[in-house]
């Protein structure tokens, strides 16, 4: 089959690999109709996460349909319309039994690599290096599906591709964000970053109460769909400054939660920043609230230099981070998506073929073109 493989830094090849086939009896394998390129990946086309090898195939984001089931799948058969999480998860150890899935106990592999690094192991996650458990990824044209009865969200709807595809990732990582940040009704909540995860934690806060949701950003186009989308205020960060826009809006109190859905190689002010220059944190902090809740979905893979832990500590914040747990939301953001609350394919700038993937890796990179989010057909 085709599919988007990984060769170093900034070298992302479309190759042909082996067919995935049925490893253990709890697997599935489905013909993939839609993928996409998370922002989180660009931290693997950036060279920051350890423990990639050349030929690993990417990819976190799929859909399509199940063509074949192992022996003990009991939920899915041939012909089923799914969505796959970007978590792998057992569904039975107790992390999954406490609706904890990005921490599952059993689905990595490679769990001693990944507490030699962590101290304990998260759970196994698709096209995202061999630390966390050397899965193929999902921009392919089939994937292999571990813990079938776990992870898919079956589509009977005739809703489009482009509508559900996002439950596999990005809306239930803004959600999650959104409801990590402990909104109350009339709450002030600020975004860091407005990619496709911040589009979806602004659309989250409004959708748990949020009284103002300010999105902070740089980039034009995204600043746009901040407004357009979210009925966001916005702050160009280059061209004020955000604590004391933030001051000003809220009577110099400081939003009452504050996500950061950028993560690693965060920009600083006139500066490209790097992986390990908290610019986005440091901002938080220092803006929210005494006693307010910052909550953190953006990825980030080691350690920081200049984490500001003393105003951390004495203005009472909450920290709130994690991978997300998508199964816990698949079924009630499936339930919003067709009672038609959201309408998830409006972060879609770029819809191509899987073909066109190491192009547009680097088109979403530099931002250029206009470049949101890249949907991928095999």
């Amino acid at each position: 089959m085709r599919a988007l493989t990984w060769h170093g830094e900034n070298d992302v090849r479309i190759d042909d690999v082996p067919d995935p086939e049925i490893e253990n009896p709890t697997d599935a394998v489905i013909d993939i109709t839609a993928t996409a390129i998370c922002g989180s990946d660009l931290h693997l086309y950036d060279g920051y996460m350890p423990s990639m090898e050349e030929g690993d195939v990417l990819g976190h984001e799929p859909m399509g349909e199940v063509i074949e089931v192992g022996d003990e799948v009991e939920t899915l058969e041939e012909g089923d319309r799914v969505v796959v999480p970007f978590t792998i998860s057992c569904g039975s150890c107790w992390f999954c039994e406490n609706d904890l899935y990005s921490l599952c106990e059993d689905s990595n592999p490679n769990a001693e690599m990944a507490r030699e690094n962590m101290g304990h192991s998260p759970a196994g996650l698709f096209g995202y290096s061999h630390m966390l458990g050397g899965f193929a990824g999902g921009q392919a044209e089939q994937l292999r599906v571990p813990y079938a009865d776990v992870g898919p969200v079956k589509v009977d709807s005739d809703l489009p591709d482009e509508q559900v595809l996002f439950l596999s990732d990005i809306f239930p990582t803004g959600y999650m964000g959104a409801e990590n940040a402990d909104i109350d009704e009339g709450d002030t909540v600020a975004v860091w970053g407005c990619g496709p995860v911040g589009q979806f934690a602004i659309q989250s806060a409004q959708m748990l109460g949020a009284g103002e949701v300010v999105a902070i950003d740089r980039v034009p186009e995204r600043l746009e769909m901040a407004r357009e989308h979210g009925d966001a205020e916005t702050i160009d960060y280059e061209d004020e400054d955000v604590y004391d826009r933030l001051m000003d809006m809220t009577g110099g109190r400081g939003p009452d939660g504050c996500i950061d859905a950028v993560g690693s190689e965060a920009h600083g002010h006139g500066d490209y920043g790097g992986a390990d220059r908290p610019y986005v944190l440091q901002e938080a902090i220092k803006s929210c609230r005494k006693g307010g809740t910052l909550s953190m979905p953006g990825v980030y893979i080691d350690t920081m230099n200049d984490f500001p832990i003393g105003p951390l500590m004495n203005k009472a914040l909450t920290v709130k981070t994690g991978q997300t747990h998508v199964q816990r939301y698949l079924d009630p953001l499936l339930e919003r998506i067709e009672a038609g609350d959201i309408d998830p394919s409006f972060v879609i700038t770029h819809e191509e073929p899987l073909e066109s993937g190491p192009e547009l890796y680097e088109t979403f990179r530099d931002k250029e073109d206009d470049c949101i989010k890249v949907v991928l057909t095999p």
